[in-house]
């Protein structure tokens, strides 16, 4: 995992590059509240550009035989702007490039010949999403802002200054209404969904040393059932490495 380049770093959180990913690997799609992009090449030398959007569940998979995988990670409230669309359209789907970006054949054609060098791969995706952040309008850029803004504040554990809803709008001087109305559309997951893949994400970071206090639960069996509810397993089960029977990716 890399960190974006400073241009792209208000709208893309993290850069993955994945090299030799092997069929047969276990694979763990963790809830995620933020859209993906993701280039992979195949076996037979094919290029794909994927849209994934935000995951309320986990997955379980048999990995395929990817060669060569590189994955922004946009952050939650960046995808519409840059996609041109209402991201709970996205929600537990993975879309083609084509399906979301019309004018997207010569992007996929560059990453194409751009084989297995990241760096490059990384280069065209920047000047891709750089081209479309320029072409927004400014209120388009200002909702943005808010929804990236809203959504920073939710992501701060409890007790230490995260806001609730309604203290988040006054503080961005527009009604909890609208507020909503934009997080929902921007993010494509309502406030409380987006908290609740927040507080799971906090437990899978930490790990067995995970408490209910520092993730945000109101007690131990608030996160029990609240991670099982999205992941399919227990917490306990789930660091054991008991987990759900894995489906074809």
């Amino acid at each position: 995992m890399s960190i974006p380049s400073e241009r792209l770093r208000p709208w893309v959180s993290e850069v993955t590059v994945l090299a030799g990913h092997g069929p047969g690997d276990r694979l763990v799609h963790v809830p995620d509240a933020g859209t993906a992009l993701v280039v992979r090449t195949t076996p037979d030398g094919r290029c794909d550009l994927l849209v994934v959007g935000p995951r309320t569940r986990a997955s379980y998979h048999i990995g395929k035989d990817l060669p060569f995988v590189v994955k922004l990670r946009l952050r939650p409230g960046a995808a519409r702007p840059l996609l041109g669309l209402g991201v709970g359209e996205l929600v537990d789907r993975t879309a083609a490039i084509g399906d979301v970006w019309p004018d997207s054949d010569g992007l996929v054609r560059r990453l194409a010949e751009s084989g297995t060098d990241a760096e490059l791969v990384l280069k065209h995706l920047e000047s891709a999403l750089l081209a479309r952040i320029a072409a927004q309008s400014p209120a388009d850029l200002e909702r943005s802002e808010l929804v990236r803004t809203a959504a920073k504040a939710l992501t701060r554990p409890a007790g230490r200054g995260r806001e609730p809803v309604p203290a988040i709008a006054r503080r961005l001087a527009v009604s909890e209404r609208h507020l909503r109305g934009l997080f929902s559309d921007g993010v494509g997951v309502p406030p409380k969904r987006f908290e609740r893949i927040t507080r799971v994400r906090r437990v899978l970071a930490g790990g067995r040393a995970s408490s209910w206090a520092t993730a945000g639960y109101y007690d131990q069996s608030h996160m029990t059932a609240e991670f099982r509810a999205m992941m399919g397993v227990t917490p306990g089960a789930f660091f054991a490495g008991r987990l759900p029977a894995l489906q074809p990716c």
